[in-house]
Parts: C-alpha cells; structure tokens; sequence
C-alpha cells in the first residue's frame, strides 16, 4: 500500500522536496510515525459570528477561537488500517503558547470524492475535502474545501453541508523543509 499522499497527488508527488516526500510517503505497511516540530507562521480564525461554533469545537479537538503569530507547535502522525480496511493517517497537533489547544483529525484517500477526506475531531463528525498540491519550492500545499458534519461511515452516509456563513472560510497550508522552515495557516 501506498502513502495516501502519494496516491492523492500521483506522479506531483515525485515534485516534492525528498524530505517532504519522507514525512508523507509512509504507510501503515511500513511501520513507522513521522513527527515535526514547527512554528505556525499565523493562526487564524474567521468572523467574530463564528466563535461560538469555535468555543463548542473545542469540546472535541475539532477547533479553536484562539488566534496567534509564531505559535510552536508540535504534529505526530500515524499511519494504519481503520475499521473499514482503508489506509488512514492521523494527525494529532499540540499548540504551545499562548494557544494552549490541541487539534485532532483523521485523513484518508476517498475513492468516492477522488480525494484526501480530513475527518476533524476526536468523534470525526466534521470532514473536510483536502486538494494537495505542490509549490514552487517543492513544498506540499494543502487547501481545505467543501466542509460538512458527516458520519460517512460506510452504510449511513448522513451529511450536512456547512454553510460557509459558519464555516468561517478556507484554509491554507504549506509544508516545507529547509533553513529557516515554518508551518503557514491562513
């Protein structure tokens, strides 16, 4: 089995710095986490509407109304095989000052939607639609689209869309390597 990643981006995948294509090329085959250490450049949050939404998000590690510059953070990810037999990766985000917040999700390749599905939470209620891409650096970008809560389990399939009112917006990051590297949210 294939990184989700690879299988996400196919031969762009091979555009990647080599130690992108490290810390994304693994698989629950392999046996092994990747962890990063970073600082996030900007966290964000939308309009001021949205932060009850944020505040009860928080309750499951789904999100955050904190907002922040430089904030250091630390990403652990784990590759497996979840209860439906399809490669996932998790990604568990410790936020260090003056956040304080820790942000769990749950990606995998959907053969359905031709794309990576971010499951946000620890009950992975929301999914989001994750389009990769690569930079001009050899950077992997990652830009969030159609968000709903969802139990997209096989055999229930209950979805409802969120509307961009609550959403709060897109999000954007870039992952590179290098001298003086940083993790972008915007």
């Amino acid at each position: 089995m294939s990184s989700i990643y690879r299988h996400a981006m196919g031969s762009d995948f091979d555009r990647l710095h080599p130690e992108i294509q490290r810390r994304f090329g693994f698989s629950s085959g392999d046996g092994c986490a990747a962890v990063g250490r970073g600082v996030m450049e900007r966290v964000w949050h939308g309009q001021p509407y949205t932060l009850p939404f944020l505040y009860v998000g928080t309750w499951r590690r789904i999100m955050f109304p904190q907002r922040g510059r430089d904030v250091p953070f630390s990403v652990h990810n784990y590759a497996y095989r979840d209860r439906f037999g399809r490669e996932t990766v998790t990604w568990v985000r410790d936020f260090g000052p003056p956040l304080g917040r820790r942000f769990d999700a749950t990606m995998i390749y959907s053969e359905a939607r031709g794309r990576i599905v971010d499951y946000l939470g620890t009950h992975q209620h929301l999914a989001v639609d994750i389009d990769l891409s690569v930079d001009e650096r050899g950077g992997m970008h990652l830009r969030s689209g159609a968000q709903r809560f969802s139990r997209d389990e096989p055999g229930l399939g209950a979805t409802f869309r969120l509307r961009r009112t609550v959403r709060g917006g897109v999000d954007q990051v870039r992952r590179r390597r290098g001298p003086g590297r940083r993790e972008t949210a915007a």
